[in-house]
Protein backbone atom coordinates (compact mmCIF):
# COMPACT_ATOMS: atom_id res chain seq x y z
CA UNK A 1 0.00 0.00 0.00
CA UNK A 2 1.29 3.38 -0.94
CA UNK A 3 0.83 6.28 1.49
CA UNK A 4 0.34 9.82 0.32
CA UNK A 5 2.44 12.50 1.99
CA UNK A 6 0.63 14.58 4.62
CA UNK A 7 -0.30 18.07 3.45
CA UNK A 8 0.09 20.94 5.90
CA UNK A 9 -1.73 24.23 5.33
CA UNK A 10 -0.66 27.34 7.23
CA UNK A 11 -3.11 30.25 7.53
CA UNK A 12 -1.87 33.79 8.05
CA UNK A 13 -4.38 36.33 9.44
CA UNK A 14 -3.80 39.91 8.52
CA UNK A 15 -4.22 42.39 11.38
CA UNK A 16 -4.57 45.48 9.19
CA UNK A 17 -8.29 46.07 9.82
CA UNK A 18 -7.62 46.28 13.53
CA UNK A 19 -4.62 48.57 13.28
CA UNK A 20 -6.53 50.83 10.91
CA UNK A 21 -9.44 51.09 13.34
CA UNK A 22 -7.01 52.26 16.00
CA UNK A 23 -5.27 54.81 13.78
CA UNK A 24 -5.73 58.56 13.60
CA UNK A 25 -8.63 59.91 11.55
CA UNK A 26 -9.14 63.55 10.50
CA UNK A 27 -12.77 64.66 10.32
CA UNK A 28 -14.19 68.00 9.20
CA UNK A 29 -17.64 69.42 9.97
CA UNK A 30 -19.10 70.37 7.59
CA UNK A 31 -17.26 68.96 4.56
CA UNK A 32 -18.42 71.85 2.36
CA UNK A 33 -19.81 75.35 2.73
CA UNK A 34 -21.54 77.92 0.55
CA UNK A 35 -20.90 81.55 1.48
CA UNK A 36 -23.92 82.82 -0.43
CA UNK A 37 -23.87 86.31 -1.91
CA UNK A 38 -20.92 88.51 -0.98
CA UNK A 39 -20.19 91.96 -2.34
CA UNK A 40 -17.14 92.12 -4.58
CA UNK A 41 -14.14 93.34 -2.60
CA UNK A 42 -15.56 92.47 0.84
CA UNK A 43 -14.62 89.49 3.02
CA UNK A 44 -16.78 86.87 4.65
CA UNK A 45 -15.38 84.20 6.99
CA UNK A 46 -16.55 80.70 7.86
CA UNK A 47 -15.21 78.38 10.57
CA UNK A 48 -14.84 74.64 9.92
CA UNK A 49 -14.43 72.28 12.89
CA UNK A 50 -11.57 69.75 12.57
CA UNK A 51 -11.23 66.77 14.92
CA UNK A 52 -9.10 63.65 15.43
CA UNK A 53 -11.59 60.79 15.86
CA UNK A 54 -8.92 58.06 16.15
CA UNK A 55 -6.80 57.06 19.14
CA UNK A 56 -3.38 58.10 17.89
CA UNK A 57 -1.76 61.52 17.60
CA UNK A 58 -2.50 63.26 14.30
CA UNK A 59 -0.41 65.95 12.62
CA UNK A 60 -1.59 68.23 9.80
CA UNK A 61 1.60 69.01 7.88
CA UNK A 62 0.47 71.02 4.86
CA UNK A 63 -2.48 72.94 3.43
CA UNK A 64 -3.51 74.11 -0.02
CA UNK A 65 -6.34 76.16 -1.45
CA UNK A 66 -7.61 76.12 -5.02
CA UNK A 67 -9.51 79.28 -5.93
CA UNK A 68 -7.87 82.68 -5.68
CA UNK A 69 -10.82 84.22 -3.88
CA UNK A 70 -10.49 81.88 -0.88
CA UNK A 71 -7.80 82.18 1.80
CA UNK A 72 -6.77 80.79 5.18
CA UNK A 73 -7.03 82.91 8.30
CA UNK A 74 -4.55 82.24 11.12
CA UNK A 75 -3.93 78.54 10.57
CA UNK A 76 -0.15 78.05 11.06
CA UNK A 77 1.34 74.58 10.50
CA UNK A 78 2.07 72.01 11.71
CA UNK A 79 -1.07 71.37 13.76
CA UNK A 80 -1.01 68.43 16.17
CA UNK A 81 -4.25 66.90 17.46
CA UNK A 82 -4.37 64.36 20.27
CA UNK A 83 -7.10 61.65 20.17
CA UNK A 84 -10.48 63.34 20.58
CA UNK A 85 -8.98 66.81 20.24
CA UNK A 86 -10.29 69.40 17.78
CA UNK A 87 -9.37 72.75 16.27
CA UNK A 88 -10.92 75.42 14.09
CA UNK A 89 -10.11 76.13 10.47
CA UNK A 90 -11.07 79.67 9.41
CA UNK A 91 -11.48 80.25 5.68
CA UNK A 92 -12.16 83.65 4.09
CA UNK A 93 -14.07 84.36 0.88
CA UNK A 94 -13.34 87.66 -0.84
CA UNK A 95 -14.85 87.66 -4.35
CA UNK A 96 -12.90 89.61 -6.96
CA UNK A 97 -15.55 89.28 -9.69
CA UNK A 98 -19.28 88.81 -9.97
CA UNK A 99 -20.86 85.41 -10.50
CA UNK A 100 -20.55 81.95 -9.01
CA UNK A 101 -17.11 81.10 -7.60
CA UNK A 102 -16.00 77.73 -6.25
CA UNK A 103 -12.83 76.22 -4.86
CA UNK A 104 -11.36 73.58 -2.58
CA UNK A 105 -9.36 73.50 0.63
CA UNK A 106 -6.96 70.56 0.98
CA UNK A 107 -5.29 69.40 4.19
CA UNK A 108 -2.47 66.82 4.23
CA UNK A 109 -1.84 64.83 7.42
CA UNK A 110 -0.59 61.48 8.71
CA UNK A 111 -4.19 60.28 9.13
CA UNK A 112 -5.61 57.27 7.31
CA UNK A 113 -7.43 59.78 5.12
CA UNK A 114 -4.18 61.60 4.46
CA UNK A 115 -5.75 64.01 1.99
CA UNK A 116 -8.86 65.80 3.25
CA UNK A 117 -10.65 67.95 0.65
CA UNK A 118 -13.24 70.58 1.66
CA UNK A 119 -15.52 72.22 -0.91
CA UNK A 120 -16.19 75.97 -0.80
CA UNK A 121 -18.34 78.18 -3.00
CA UNK A 122 -19.94 81.60 -3.12
CA UNK A 123 -21.33 84.28 -5.36
CA UNK A 124 -19.77 87.68 -5.99
CA UNK A 125 -22.26 90.52 -6.50
CA UNK A 126 -22.03 94.23 -7.20
CA UNK A 127 -24.01 96.81 -5.26
CA UNK A 128 -26.27 95.67 -2.46
CA UNK A 129 -26.30 91.93 -1.86
CA UNK A 130 -29.32 90.06 -0.56
CA UNK A 131 -29.72 90.18 3.22
CA UNK A 132 -31.80 88.30 5.76
CA UNK A 133 -33.32 90.44 8.49
CA UNK A 134 -34.54 88.89 11.75
CA UNK A 135 -37.00 91.00 13.76
CA UNK A 136 -36.78 91.38 16.66
CA UNK A 137 -33.07 90.61 17.09
CA UNK A 138 -33.65 89.11 20.55
CA UNK A 139 -36.50 87.45 22.46
CA UNK A 140 -37.18 87.45 26.20
CA UNK A 141 -39.85 84.98 27.33
CA UNK A 142 -39.88 86.19 30.94
CA UNK A 143 -41.03 83.74 33.60
CA UNK A 144 -42.39 80.40 32.39
CA UNK A 145 -43.43 77.51 34.64
CA UNK A 146 -41.13 74.48 34.42
CA UNK A 147 -42.38 71.88 31.89
CA UNK A 148 -44.95 74.29 30.44
CA UNK A 149 -44.45 76.28 27.23
CA UNK A 150 -44.57 79.87 26.03
CA UNK A 151 -44.23 81.05 22.43
CA UNK A 152 -43.11 84.27 20.74
CA UNK A 153 -43.10 85.22 17.09
CA UNK A 154 -40.34 86.64 14.93
CA UNK A 155 -40.29 87.89 11.35
CA UNK A 156 -37.77 86.83 8.69
CA UNK A 157 -37.42 89.28 5.79
CA UNK A 158 -35.40 89.28 2.55
CA UNK A 159 -34.03 92.50 1.06
CA UNK A 160 -32.08 93.28 -2.13
CA UNK A 161 -32.89 89.85 -3.53
CA UNK A 162 -34.34 86.45 -2.62
CA UNK A 163 -32.86 84.56 0.33
CA UNK A 164 -32.88 80.80 0.90
CA UNK A 165 -32.50 79.64 4.52
CA UNK A 166 -30.76 76.26 4.53
CA UNK A 167 -30.49 75.50 8.25
CA UNK A 168 -31.72 76.71 11.64
CA UNK A 169 -29.76 75.55 14.68
CA UNK A 170 -30.52 76.19 18.36
CA UNK A 171 -27.92 75.37 21.00
CA UNK A 172 -30.46 74.46 23.70
CA UNK A 173 -33.21 71.85 23.82
CA UNK A 174 -35.39 74.26 25.84
CA UNK A 175 -35.90 76.48 22.78
CA UNK A 176 -37.44 75.08 19.59
CA UNK A 177 -38.47 76.38 16.18
CA UNK A 178 -41.45 74.27 15.07
CA UNK A 179 -43.20 74.68 11.76
CA UNK A 180 -40.37 76.18 9.68
CA UNK A 181 -39.71 73.67 6.89
CA UNK A 182 -36.23 74.00 5.40
CA UNK A 183 -34.91 74.92 2.96
CA UNK A 184 -37.10 78.03 2.91
CA UNK A 185 -36.88 80.66 0.17
CA UNK A 186 -38.11 84.18 0.89
CA UNK A 187 -38.76 86.38 -2.14
CA UNK A 188 -37.12 89.80 -2.28
CA UNK A 189 -39.10 92.31 -0.23
CA UNK A 190 -41.23 89.61 1.38
CA UNK A 191 -41.40 88.24 4.92
CA UNK A 192 -42.38 85.04 6.70
CA UNK A 193 -43.39 84.56 10.32
CA UNK A 194 -41.77 81.98 12.58
CA UNK A 195 -42.56 80.87 16.11
CA UNK A 196 -40.06 80.18 18.88
CA UNK A 197 -41.24 77.98 21.78
CA UNK A 198 -39.58 78.05 25.22
CA UNK A 199 -40.16 75.00 27.45
CA UNK A 200 -37.93 75.20 30.54
CA UNK A 201 -36.96 71.86 32.08
CA UNK A 202 -35.50 73.38 35.24
CA UNK A 203 -35.86 76.54 37.31
CA UNK A 204 -33.48 79.42 36.65
CA UNK A 205 -32.39 81.59 33.75
CA UNK A 206 -31.92 79.94 30.35
CA UNK A 207 -30.39 81.42 27.21
CA UNK A 208 -29.66 80.23 23.69
CA UNK A 209 -28.88 81.36 20.16
CA UNK A 210 -30.81 80.61 17.01
CA UNK A 211 -28.35 80.52 14.09
CA UNK A 212 -29.92 80.86 10.64
CA UNK A 213 -27.64 79.87 7.77
CA UNK A 214 -28.62 81.13 4.33
CA UNK A 215 -27.24 82.35 1.01
CA UNK A 216 -27.63 85.96 2.18
CA UNK A 217 -24.61 88.23 2.44
CA UNK A 218 -25.07 88.58 6.20
CA UNK A 219 -25.31 84.84 6.87
CA UNK A 220 -25.37 83.49 9.48
CA UNK A 221 -28.04 85.59 11.19
CA UNK A 222 -28.14 85.09 14.95
CA UNK A 223 -31.12 85.58 17.28
CA UNK A 224 -30.48 85.65 21.04
CA UNK A 225 -33.16 84.17 23.34
CA UNK A 226 -33.60 84.22 27.11
CA UNK A 227 -36.20 83.02 29.58
CA UNK A 228 -36.56 82.04 33.21
CA UNK A 229 -37.96 78.73 34.39
CA UNK A 230 -40.04 78.98 37.57
CA UNK A 231 -41.31 76.24 39.82
CA UNK A 232 -45.05 75.52 39.51
CA UNK A 233 -47.22 77.44 42.00
CA UNK A 234 -49.54 75.25 44.05
CA UNK A 235 -52.91 76.99 44.10
CA UNK A 236 -55.81 75.99 46.34
CA UNK A 237 -59.49 76.89 46.46
CA UNK A 238 -61.14 77.31 49.87
CA UNK A 239 -64.90 76.65 49.92
CA UNK A 240 -67.39 77.38 52.71
CA UNK A 241 -71.17 77.11 53.02
CA UNK A 242 -73.96 77.46 55.56
CA UNK A 243 -75.00 74.43 57.58
CA UNK A 244 -78.15 72.64 56.40
CA UNK A 245 -80.74 71.57 58.99
CA UNK A 246 -80.75 67.78 59.46
CA UNK A 247 -77.55 67.23 57.50
CA UNK A 248 -74.93 64.83 58.82
CA UNK A 249 -72.44 65.66 56.09
CA UNK A 250 -71.84 67.25 52.72
CA UNK A 251 -70.52 66.33 49.27
CA UNK A 252 -68.55 68.76 47.10
CA UNK A 253 -68.72 68.67 43.31
CA UNK A 254 -66.51 70.34 40.70
CA UNK A 255 -66.70 70.93 36.95
CA UNK A 256 -64.94 72.94 34.23
CA UNK A 257 -68.13 74.00 32.43
CA UNK A 258 -70.63 76.38 33.96
CA UNK A 259 -73.80 74.46 34.87
CA UNK A 260 -72.04 71.09 34.86
CA UNK A 261 -71.51 68.28 34.50
CA UNK A 262 -69.86 68.04 37.92
CA UNK A 263 -67.72 65.36 39.55
CA UNK A 264 -67.62 64.69 43.30
CA UNK A 265 -64.13 65.53 44.63
CA UNK A 266 -64.40 64.57 48.32
CA UNK A 267 -63.48 60.95 49.05
CA UNK A 268 -65.79 60.63 52.05
CA UNK A 269 -68.73 62.53 53.50
CA UNK A 270 -67.52 65.87 54.88
CA UNK A 271 -69.02 66.67 58.27
CA UNK A 272 -67.78 70.29 58.30
CA UNK A 273 -68.95 73.30 56.31
CA UNK A 274 -65.56 74.03 54.74
CA UNK A 275 -63.46 72.28 52.10
CA UNK A 276 -60.04 72.99 50.51
CA UNK A 277 -59.45 71.85 46.93
CA UNK A 278 -55.68 71.46 46.42
CA UNK A 279 -55.85 69.62 43.08
CA UNK A 280 -56.51 72.62 40.85
CA UNK A 281 -54.41 73.40 37.76
CA UNK A 282 -53.02 76.85 36.89
CA UNK A 283 -54.88 78.71 34.18
CA UNK A 284 -58.14 76.75 34.62
CA UNK A 285 -61.61 77.95 35.65
CA UNK A 286 -63.59 75.69 38.00
CA UNK A 287 -67.27 75.62 39.00
CA UNK A 288 -68.31 74.23 42.40
CA UNK A 289 -71.57 73.06 43.99
CA UNK A 290 -72.33 71.24 47.25
CA UNK A 291 -75.07 68.90 48.49
CA UNK A 292 -76.31 67.98 51.97
CA UNK A 293 -76.77 64.36 53.10
CA UNK A 294 -79.03 63.36 56.03
CA UNK A 295 -78.86 60.36 58.39
CA UNK A 296 -80.82 58.21 55.92
CA UNK A 297 -78.20 58.87 53.19
CA UNK A 298 -80.63 61.02 51.28
CA UNK A 299 -78.84 63.71 49.25
CA UNK A 300 -80.21 67.18 48.49
CA UNK A 301 -80.04 68.93 45.18
CA UNK A 302 -77.10 71.10 44.17
CA UNK A 303 -76.42 74.38 45.93
CA UNK A 304 -75.81 77.57 44.04
CA UNK A 305 -72.71 77.47 41.79
CA UNK A 306 -69.45 79.13 42.89
CA UNK A 307 -66.69 80.00 40.38
CA UNK A 308 -62.91 79.98 40.93
CA UNK A 309 -60.45 81.27 38.32
CA UNK A 310 -56.95 79.84 38.90
CA UNK A 311 -54.08 82.20 37.98
CA UNK A 312 -51.37 81.20 35.51
CA UNK A 313 -48.91 80.34 36.88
Amino acid sequence: MKFLPRMTIVLFLSTWPFSHAAAQQLECSPRSHGYGQVQVGTTKQYIFQLSNTGNRTLTISSKRKDGKDFSFSNFPLPVTLQPGQGTRLRVNFRPSTTGEISGTITLISNALNAKLVIGVSGSGVNGNAANLRVSPSSLNFGNVTVNSSASLQLTLSASNGPVTISSAQVNSSEFTLPGLALPKTIAAGRSVAATIVFTPNASGTASANLVLTSDAANSPAVLTMTGTGTEPTQHTVDLTWNASSGAVGYNIYRGTVSGGPYTMINTSLDSTTTYTDSTVVSGTTYYYVATAVNSESQESGYSNQATAVIPNP
